[in-house]
């Protein structure tokens, strides 16, 4: 098992294809089948894709907000491809490319940034919680849905994504403290991308590594190259395995880098030098997946040029059925935040539906 001989104080990074897409160790790789590797790379490629155009249509004035993934695919398809189709994704707000792997769709992913509350509602076979964006707060919903697994003792688990700046927060050590106490079937993998908004990791806390506060917890903790997504598979799958067997949760960091913006209201130029994203971009997990994929004769040019073009029409065809279907009737607004709405709820609505009404009269309509 790898766990066992990993020591999280020291800083060992795990890593199987190196920048360039070579095989640094024969021993790790893992045994994935074709079909396997190729929709890894198709979903890399969807949620690059779709990342760029999410920050255009942001800047067009067509978007809200928006949390961008590019440089992170690995990180988040590569644990993807190491589950089950019952396993549970609990997730933070910066995995559209696990969330795309798991079965939500390009639709619903659109439609939640779009500002539709229907973006948050998935089909049934989808084992995936809404987006959370309170830092933190996902640790403890995965610990809650790992509990229910284990006390129905259903064979599968709960894996959790958290951002380097997130294991600062106090929810982060509830939950995990929690999980290890119970021995939950969890998995919790810290996406670190080197800054919390404009923070570095290294003015958030004291630890050599993120790996190593698993300690204190008595799991096995783990840092892993994030852009590897044969590492990241590895890592995860052996996870799974150790949880299903009842031996607890396991901590996972994954090292990659945000090469964006935090989201599209912040200007990373005001905290970080050009140069060191540059230095990033050579590390691309997808161009590394490729080569990687090429010399496995598995891919080839032409098939990356058309995959290309017929993702980015998808995506752009998506995007434009959700400009024309994104209204949403009133009702809508109030009905989400309970199962059933609230008398309170309901007085709020109908006092709105008044004031419109007037309004309308208002202004003759």
């Amino acid at each position: 098992m790898l766990f066992d001989n990993y020591d999280p104080l020291k800083e060992q990074m795990l890593q199987i294809l190196d920048h360039n897409g070579k095989i640094v160790n024969d021993k790790l790789e893992p045994n994935i089948k074709k079909e396997t590797l190729i929709k890894m790379y198709e979903t890399m490629i969807l949620g690059r894709t779709s990342d760029e155009k999410a920050l255009q249509f942001q800047r067009q004035g067509r978007m809200l907000t928006y949390a961008p993934n590019i440089g992170q695919e690995a990180a988040q398809v590569g644990p993807m491809a190491a589950l089950e189709p019952q396993d549970w994704l609990v997730l933070a707000f910066r995995e559209f490319n696990a969330m795309l792997y798991k079965g939500v769709t390009l639709e619903q992913a659109f439609l939640y940034w779009y500002g539709n509350e229907r973006g948050s509602k998935y089909d049934d076979d989808v084992k995936v919680l809404p987006i959370n964006v309170p830092i933190g707060s996902q640790i403890n919903h995965a610990a809650g849905v790992a509990y229910a697994s284990k006390l129905k003792k259903l064979d599968e688990v709960s894996i959790v994504f958290i951002g380097d700046g997130g294991t600062s927060h106090g929810e982060f050590h509830e939950g995990m403290n929690f999980a290890a106490t119970f021995e939950l079937p969890m998995i919790t993998v810290i996406q670190n991308n080197h800054y919390a908004i404009s923070t570095p990791r290294r003015k958030a806390t004291k630890a050599k590594t993120l790996a190593q506060k698993a300690i204190a917890y008595g799991i096995p903790g783990i840092q892993v190259d994030g852009n590897d997504p044969l590492a990241m598979y590895l890592v995860v799958k052996e996870a799974r395995e150790r949880a299903i067997k009842g031996l607890g949760p396991t901590l996972i960091e994954a090292v990659t880098y945000r090469i964006g913006p935090h989201t599209t209201s912040d200007n990373p130029k005001l905290y970080r030098e050009d140069s060191e994203v540059e230095e990033w971009i050579k590390k691309d997990p997808i161009i590394r997946f490729k080569k990687y994929l090429i010399d496995k004769k598995i891919w080839t040019e032409k098939k990356d040029e058309e995959l290309h073009e017929k993702t980015k029409k998808f995506v752009l065809d998506t995007f434009k059925h959700v400009e024309e279907s994104g209204n949403v009737e009133l009702e809508e607004i109030f009905n989400y935040t309970y199962e059933k709405m609230t008398p309170n709820l309901i007085e709020q609505m109908n006092n709105y539906k008044d004031y419109l009404a007037k309004e309308g009269e208002n202004n003759g309509e």
